[in-house]
């Protein structure tokens, strides 16, 4: 496990937020022995008016330097974070012609870089170990300049033009050949980014274990009772409507509650028509272990699309993390759920593993979903990371006294 290095964190996520991110679960356990400097997000002009307008003033200061850009937080995990708002960046995803975006893109990352540089300075931070967090375009700009004594992308998820603009893309492939090693959330991942750099390792997603301890089920409930079925996370393009429809027609004494942000308002247009369905907003993430305890089987119906081939679900572990049966789409290589989830091929199977995994919950199979989570753990993830980063600096660090005598 990594000890005593400076860590800085080019994010592509804010540290706050309604959702577990791997980035800040992550960082905030190495920041118990190492010092974490993480950068939050890079907004826009267009994010600061935002702010202004809303109730996060604080950090539209920040971003103007009106308050300290640089402020020690606390994690949930007990460590001290020093957290980073940068200036506000340039909008430029509007721009089509690609010379002008690519102009105006290398404006903004400059600027960041060299905001980045001013902070080291400040610090007293000569030879970081940074690791940029599914943000490519700025990773590639800083490389080299902070005198890193490592360069690490830290990929969480795959990349396409449905969600990704294409200079994003094509930084992701300059950068991934640069960097010292990915660490990616999948096997699939891993896979995929091995053919750009041979050193490339996989750290999957863990769960905040300790916090779902108290609502750990110990019974399946009565078989008489009406059922709950549960899903929790954002409803957006990966949601296979078609498939979900087809379930809730055919059970109509069930009742199925979608929890989260509605990004695509297809999918509670198409099945909000039904009487037994009922979407909720985004809960905290200190609320989502009594809601998950609340029912009796929780879901993951993804769409078989290449971009979820990617995926490691957060939500899977969480719903081990109680003893919920789950049954989730076969949207990504995912075997190693084989003995507590139901894998499903379409939307018939679905239905039916559903239907037996509630008629043949037990004790045994609850105790064993609640152990397998807790070999996922979020602190057996961090050490993972922790072990890879500290054998990839050793390896380094070798090499570069080799070549000094």
């Amino acid at each position: 496990m990594i000890r005593g290095k400076d860590i800085i964190c080019i994010s592509y996520t804010t540290w706050d937020g309604e959702f577990t991110k791997s980035t800040v679960q992550i960082l905030s356990l190495l920041a118990k022995n190492n010092n974490v400097i993480f950068i939050e997000y890079p907004r826009t002009i267009k994010d600061l008016i935002k702010l202004f307008l809303g109730n996060k003033r604080d950090i539209a200061l920040r971003m103007l330097g009106l308050k300290k850009r640089l402020v020690h937080i606390k994690s949930n995990r007990g460590s001290t974070i020093k957290h980073v708002v940068m200036p506000p960046t340039l909008p430029i995803n509007f721009i089509k012609n690609k010379h002008i975006y690519r102009l105006f893109s290398r404006i903004n990352t400059r600027l960041y870089s060299e905001e980045l540089e001013n902070i080291c300075w400040q610090e007293q931070i000569f030879s970081p170990i940074v690791i940029s967090a599914y943000n490519p375009t700025y990773g590639l700009e800083t490389i080299g300049k902070l005198h890193e004594s490592l360069n690490i992308y830290y990929c969480y998820d795959g990349m396409d033009l449905t969600r990704n603009h294409w200079n994003t893309i094509e930084d992701e492939k300059k950068y991934s050949k640069k960097v010292d090693a990915i660490i990616a959330s999948s096997d699939f991942l891993k896979e995929e980014k091995q053919q750009i750099n041979k050193q490339c390792f996989a750290v999957k997603n863990g769960v905040n274990f300790q916090l779902f301890e108290p609502y750990h089920k110990t019974v399946p409930s009565l078989k008489t009772a009406k059922k709950k079925i549960g899903y929790v996370g954002c409803l957006d393009y990966r949601f296979d409507i078609d498939l979900m429809e087809y379930v809730v027609k055919h059970m109509p004494e069930t009742e199925f509650d979608f929890t989260g942000y509605i990004s695509n308002h297809l999918i509670s247009e198409r099945l909000s028509k039904y009487s037994n369905v009922a979407f909720y907003k985004s809960v905290t993430q200190k609320e989502v272990p009594m809601l998950l305890a609340s029912y009796d089987l929780g879901i993951i119906p993804y769409n078989n699309l290449e971009i979820n081939k990617g995926i490691y679900p957060l939500k899977v572990n969480e719903y081990l993390a109680v003893g919920l049966p789950v049954v989730m789409t076969n949207f990504a290589p995912l075997s190693e759920f084989n003995s507590v989830a139901s894998i499903s091929k379409n939307k018939e199977e679905f239905l039916v593993n559903i239907q037996l995994e509630i008629a043949n919950d037990s004790k045994i199979k609850i105790k064993n979903r609640i152990k397998f989570a807790g070999n996922n753990s979020w602190e057996k993830r961090a050490e993972s990371f922790g072990n890879i980063l500290e054998e990839m600096w050793d390896k380094k660090h070798k090499k570069s006294l080799r070549i000094a005598s």
